[in-house]
């Protein structure tokens, strides 16, 4: 609706927008000389906020201390330094996946092998120094839990332990279905579904979480788009989504993360590989300064202080350089 909040439909139409302007207009996504500063980027913000909806707490500056200098900045437990590490090892993984480093080889989208992998990965370290107090031998990372799971708060209950096997194998095979399922269903409504199944069996004991949001984003690298970073300022929305998911609504799952992956279009992927002359949506030359946001930017281009050229579809495009000329005007008029 006219000056309020889009429909889903219209969050999901962005997406696809975004996507096929990546493809067509930028080659799409970058290549590894290109990726390496862009990944490394996200990869901060992924390891930060995804364990911080589990309870890290860990601030992003010290993420980046851990992750680029070995350095364990602050006095926390060690066990919460042990879990960003952890998470930010297969997350590098995942990320391989994006520009041919990777191993996917086999015609399969996801393997019950690599599930088992990144949790593995996530969970190693911080297993080390605390293990879960109530696992078996057998419930060791990477290996499906042995235990019962009591309901979560919303009221949703984990299969029994003894289905795990045959629940994985068959979800693993709808997930290689994903991009050939019914087109009726839009794409992120089917990408919310998987993850949600995946919460839902719940198959290892502690850490399904964490392994979820990555293998979430593994499938999305795999298939071309950007991960999804879901922020801590959204674990309430996140949850609460979550809950919806689990009684068959799919709609707020899948708009979530449909505003997340475009959201990492614009602020990692689309800037990086574009240049600072390549005109772009003005969504992706937005910062955190409140005169640099997307609205800020768009009524600058309204007003022509701004150089930038409106599309027929009503999109503004502009380019770094145009930004930067405006910012050096208008300190200049100031």
């Amino acid at each position: 609706m006219p000056g309020g909040r889009p429909s889903r439909q219209a969050v999901y139409q962005r997406l696809e927008d975004a996507l096929a302007d990546l493809r067509t207009r930028l080659g799409g996504m970058p290549s590894p000389d290109e990726a390496s500063d862009i990944w490394t980027e996200i990869w901060h913000h992924e390891a930060h906020h995804s364990t911080a909806i589990e309870g890290n707490t860990l601030v992003l500056s010290q993420v980046r201390k851990l992750l680029d200098e070995g350095r364990a900045v602050g006095s926390k437990e060690l066990r919460e330094y042990m879990e960003v590490e952890g998470y930010a090892t297969a997350a590098r993984w995942v990320y391989e996946q994006a520009h041919g480093l990777g191993t996917w080889t086999d015609g399969e989208l996801l393997t019950l092998h690599e599930v088992r992998s990144v949790h593995h990965q996530v969970m190693g370290l911080v297993w080390e120094v605390s293990p879960h107090a109530n696992a078996t031998p057998e419930e060791t990372p990477g290996n499906w839990r042995r235990h019962e799971i009591q309901p979560f708060g919303g009221g949703m209950k984990p299969p029994p332990f003894t289905e795990i096997d045959a629940l994985m194998r068959d979800w693993v095979a709808e997930v290689s279905q994903l991009v050939s399922a019914d087109e009726a269903t839009p794409f992120p409504e089917r990408l919310a579904r998987m993850h949600n199944d995946f919460e839902r069996i719940h198959p290892f004991l502690d850490g399904n979480g964490r392994t979820g949001r990555l293998l979430l984003n593994l499938v999305l690298v795999r298939l071309g788009y950007p991960p999804a970073i879901v922020f801590k300022n959204d674990r309430s929305r996140y949850l609460t989504a979550m809950e919806r998911a689990d009684g068959g609504e799919y709609g707020p799952l899948g708009e979530l993360l449909a505003r997340a992956i475009t959201d990492n279009l614009h602020r990692f992927i689309v800037p990086a590989v574009a240049g600072p002359a390549r005109l772009v949506p003005l969504a992706s030359l937005a910062g955190s300064d409140l005169s640099l946001t997307a609205n800020a930017l768009r009524t600058a281009a309204v007003r022509g202080r701004l150089r930038a050229q409106k599309q027929p579809d009503g999109t503004w495009m502009s380019s770094r350089n145009w930004v930067d000329d405006y910012l050096r005007q208008r300190y200049r008029r100031i």
